[in-house]
């Protein structure tokens, strides 16, 4: 039997950047096949080539042992391949059952045929584990079944081979699990699946077999039954990488920040942030851990100034800032890395160099009154592009070009070369590689021994853990425990994650962490 999937030398440029370089490989029947490389390497470009969005400039593809040309989206999915993208292609004012639909609907004369898609979607729901509402607005929905609903998107359109990228990028721990569920259910089924990732834990426990790319290339490929967690590492950015954070003793001073009796609502009016209270020392990280959508947000939003303040104190050095504008709040010191680095982080169109500037850019030496600079904007970006390792062809290029890790280098260069008395970091290495998130943790270490208080907000527990001095556990919008993290375990936290008090948690068996699995 051919492969379900064969890639011969597969090559694409893009200016300045060979993002393919003579990729080849297979895809078997029943398959998942995981693809592992750094920002940058050339995993989604190479996919969408696949799915038709990229015309490759070098190469074959073959379906079924058949040569395959794909122009679109439209022929990948007639040719039986479906992709479910990092960012999700729904309409959140339509239904889980309109949003299946559109583009294949089903009509009975002019109407929709609502009932028949209705039960065509809960018979797929039903045979692969997918349990998703046919009638529910998407908007209501969490992240996670928003996910299953791109699945049943390509399996509504006959998807025999399902493309993944970076799928749980924006998934609870929780989510995660239940969507490898979803696929060795598939598996089992004789669905093929291509999982692009730069978790090195989910491939080797979900992959049946490895491919590396790096810097376009194919560097080689793995079993995940023999494979370790360095090795993929090393294969991944081209040489040894620690993957646990190196550190000394915390040596905590006086308070930098100080909640009292915080509220905050959410998007929806309801409370987020529920009387919430919370120092922060110089010299040491505060982590925050709990699973998201327990206000960790909507707490970060109003400590900087994005999102107002409905009670309570923020004070910061002894200085009240509660429900300071953004630049007030930067002023005084604050270092903020955004949750959502497109929204809050980045101006996706304006070239690196001014990127690197947006804190300052009205200071000197980028400023003299009203006029701005260049030269020292530029001789800024080619020094921190430097320091901070963003590999770009230029200091014009836009931001939206550079890959996720890049841009997040590029928020942390900016962040970091002021001042600093207080650090905020709000899931800093959400989508990144291996060799990103080292090299973010070793900086964020560094602001804290250099004297800077730092607020860590993270839905890893596994970064929470490495980089925490301290750990707050935050649970429906309120600090559910403060714990040192040289006493706390992955158990004893994950109770406290699902709700559990800290005395209980402490106390509870090992065996008893299923309860919260992240």
């Amino acid at each position: 039997m051919p492969p379900v999937l064969e890639v011969r030398d597969i090559t694409k440029r893009f200016p300045g950047v060979l993002a393919n370089d003579h990729i080849s490989f297979t895809l078997e029947p029943g398959e998942i096949h995981a693809f592992l490389g750094e920002n940058g390497a050339g995993k989604s470009t190479l996919m969408n080539i696949l799915y038709g969005l990229y015309d490759p400039d070098e190469g074959q593809i073959f379906i079924n042992g058949k040569p395959a040309t794909i122009t679109g989206p439209n022929d990948a999915i007639g040719q039986g391949l479906g992709m479910v993208h990092q960012h999700f292609m729904l309409v959140p004012t339509l239904t889980v059952a309109e949003n299946v639909m559109l583009g294949t609907e089903i009509t009975k004369g002019l109407l929709l045929d609502e009932r028949t898609a209705n039960a065509r979607i809960r018979e797929l729901s039903t045979r692969y584990g997918l349990e998703v509402p046919p009638d529910a607005m998407i908007e209501d929905l969490p992240v996670g079944v928003q996910q299953r609903v791109e699945i049943i998107k390509a399996l509504y359109r006959g998807a025999d081979l399902l493309i993944l990228d970076e799928p749980t990028a924006v998934l609870t721990p929780q989510e995660a699990d239940d969507l490898f569920d979803v696929m060795r259910s598939l598996k089992a089924q004789g669905k093929s699946i291509i999982f692009i990732s730069h978790k090195l834990k989910e491939v080797l426990a979900i992959a049946d077999r490895i491919t590396v790319l790096r810097r376009g290339r194919v560097v080689g490929s793995a079993d995940p039954k023999t494979a370790t967690e360095n090795e993929l590492a090393a294969m991944m950015v081209g040489r040894a990488v620690t993957l646990t954070v190196d550190k000394d003793e915390a040596k905590p001073g006086a308070a930098v920040l100080s909640i009292s009796d915080l509220v905050v609502l959410d998007d929806r009016r309801s409370i987020a942030v529920d009387h919430l209270s919370l120092e922060v020392k110089s010299g040491e990280v505060l982590g925050i851990a709990g699973v998201q959508g327990n206000g960790q947000t909507e707490l970060v939003e109003a400590l900087t100034g994005l999102r107002p303040v409905v009670s309570g104190h923020v004070e910061l050095l002894g200085k009240d800032v509660t429900g300071a504008v953004p630049r007030t709040v930067l002023e005084a010191g604050v270092a903020h890395i955004p949750e959502d680095r497109h929204r809050h982080g980045l101006v996706l169109s304006y070239p690196i160099a001014d990127n690197l500037v947006l804190s300052s850019y009205y200071h000197e030496p980028f400023a003299h009154g009203i006029v701005t600079d260049e030269n020292a904007i530029d001789a800024n970006a080619e020094r921190l592009i430097k320091e901070f390792d963003v590999r770009t062809p230029s200091i014009r290029t836009p931001a939206s070009s550079l890959s996720g890790g890049n841009q997040q280098k590029v928020v942390i260069g900016r962040e970091f070369s002021r001042p600093i008395k207080l650090l905020i970091a709000a899931q800093p290495t959400r989508g990144l590689d291996v060799g990103s998130i080292e090299f973010i943790h070793s900086n964020i270490i560094r602001q804290r021994d250099e004297g800077a208080a730092v607020l860590l907000v993270s839905a890893e527990l596994d970064e929470i853990l490495a980089l925490s001095d301290r750990i707050a556990v935050m649970f429906k919008g309120k600090i559910n425990a403060i714990v040192s993290a040289a006493e706390a375990t992955r158990e004893s936290v994950g109770l406290m994650m699902a709700g559990v008090v800290a005395e209980d948690a402490v106390a509870a068996p090992v065996e008893d962490a299923h309860v919260n699995r992240a």
